[in-house]
């Protein structure tokens, strides 16, 4: 379904950025769930990092802009900022479908005063029935409210100016959203009144108690200052 390209969609303040890679299974989701409603939606751009599946006609399919970007999140994620057009970015992750009530939650943010100077972050859900999907949920919301800590499959709702002020994202190929939200500050931060569901697929290849152990290992690593490039490798 395409973005409406009428004055409403022309004059809209946010641009959507998502970065992919090989996401043409996931992207379609993402993307339909922000057609439902566009009259704050500017434009969708998809910055690829070179898939060698369906994902720029996936993307195409969906209304969204793509432009290519060298490999890595945070390459991507800044070469989707640069070439946004809105006033408002909001960065997603491909395989994230924002919850009903989002639209909302986003235009109440933008338009309360001082919001400019802070970002917001969505609630985090996983698409996933299992009790281990409620704990890890829970964790991440103390994360988030204590660590001051958001993941980028959270989503983040920033300024452009404030954006900017803090110097976007950095080329890094890992960590990229707790590289920006630690300069943010836990005081800039904004938790949103809508929910960001995001695949649990990971959690199911590899067990939630292990890929959770290894998520906090990699934080860890990069508060201990090893580089995101060696990070990845743990990752997967």
């Amino acid at each position: 379904m395409a973005l409406a390209q009428g004055d409403g969609a022309a004059a809209a303040p946010l641009s959507v950025v998502i970065p992919t890679l090989d996401a043409g299974a996931v992207l379609p989701g993402a993307l339909a769930a922000l057609a439902s409603e566009r009259q704050f939606v500017r434009e969708i751009v998809v910055a690829d990092g070179g898939s060698q599946d369906d994902t720029r006609e996936a993307a195409l399919r969906g209304g969204a802009r793509v432009v290519a970007a060298a490999r890595g999140r945070g390459t991507q994620l800044a070469a989707g900022a640069a070439a946004a057009a809105g006033e408002w970015l909001l960065f997603l992750h491909a395989d994230t479908r924002l919850g009903s009530g989002w639209e909302r939650a986003v235009a109440t943010f933008i338009a309360t005063a001082g919001n400019a100077a802070r970002a917001g972050y969505f609630r985090y859900r996983l698409d996933d029935d299992a009790a281990a999907a409620r704990r890890l949920e829970a964790a991440v919301a103390w994360r988030c409210r204590v660590l001051g800590l958001p993941y980028g499959d959270q989503g983040l709702l920033i300024a452009r100016g404030l954006y900017r002020a803090v110097g976007g994202f950095l080329p890094l190929p890992l960590m990229e959203d707790v590289d920006l939200v630690r300069r943010l500050g836990r005081r800039r931060l904004v938790a949103l009144e809508a929910e960001a569901v995001t695949s649990a697929a990971r959690y199911r290849r590899d067990g939630y108690l292990p890929r959770t152990l290894r998520n906090a290992a990699c934080l860890a690593l990069y508060g201990a200052g090893v580089p995101p490039c060696v990070i990845q490798h743990l990752y997967g």
